[in-house]
């Protein structure tokens, strides 16, 4: 396991707020060299800590204007059919495993209440779904983050070298 510093973090930060920036826009707005922001984001991707760069899609501009969760209760051992069937449903998102009554929670996002209807059919359809709950998400007052986080953990460590953080 890797353990992230001020500068990581830093970068990161940089690439959240815009992921276009270039090695050397990233190095002349940090104060350190092309190299240095080059091999950190190197590590930082062989690590596997940084996944990609991807668009952010905003679902609703999109026309997916009813977004929803579904836990998903599943009979013992059909877990790879159930995850095989939900990537054949468009509407789907993402899917997590989880603890509780639920075994897995889908995020669903779709066009029009009917529509993800028909998803939700569809997934009861799928062998080895014992059980569905759908909540249908309304807003989202605070999207998926994880800078905080990184900044709370790299908070004590190093910048990786002796100067301060640029103002």
């Amino acid at each position: 396991m890797s353990s992230l510093d001020r500068l990581d973090s830093e970068l990161i930060k940089r690439l959240n707020t815009n992921a276009r920036a270039g090695v050397a826009e990233l190095a002349a707005q940090l104060g350190i060299s092309r190299n240095t922001v080059h091999a950190r984001l190197q590590r930082l991707e062989n690590e596997g800590i940084l996944k990609g760069f991807k668009p952010v899609i905003d679902l609703e501009a999109a026309g997916l204007s009813v977004q929803a969760f579904v836990g998903l209760e599943l009979e013992q051992r059909q877990l790879p059919h159930v995850i095989a069937g939900l990537r054949s449903i468009p509407q789907v998102l993402e899917v997590t495993t989880q603890a509780g009554r639920e075994d897995l929670l889908v995020r669903v996002a779709a066009a029009t209440l009917a529509d993800l209807q028909q998803a939700v059919a569809s997934m009861i359809e799928i062998q080895g779904v014992r059980h569905s709950n759908t909540t249908l998400s309304v807003s989202t007052p605070l999207p998926f983050r994880v800078q905080p986080l990184l900044d709370h953990l790299s908070k004590d460590s190093g910048w990786g070298r002796s100067t301060a953080l640029p103002g």
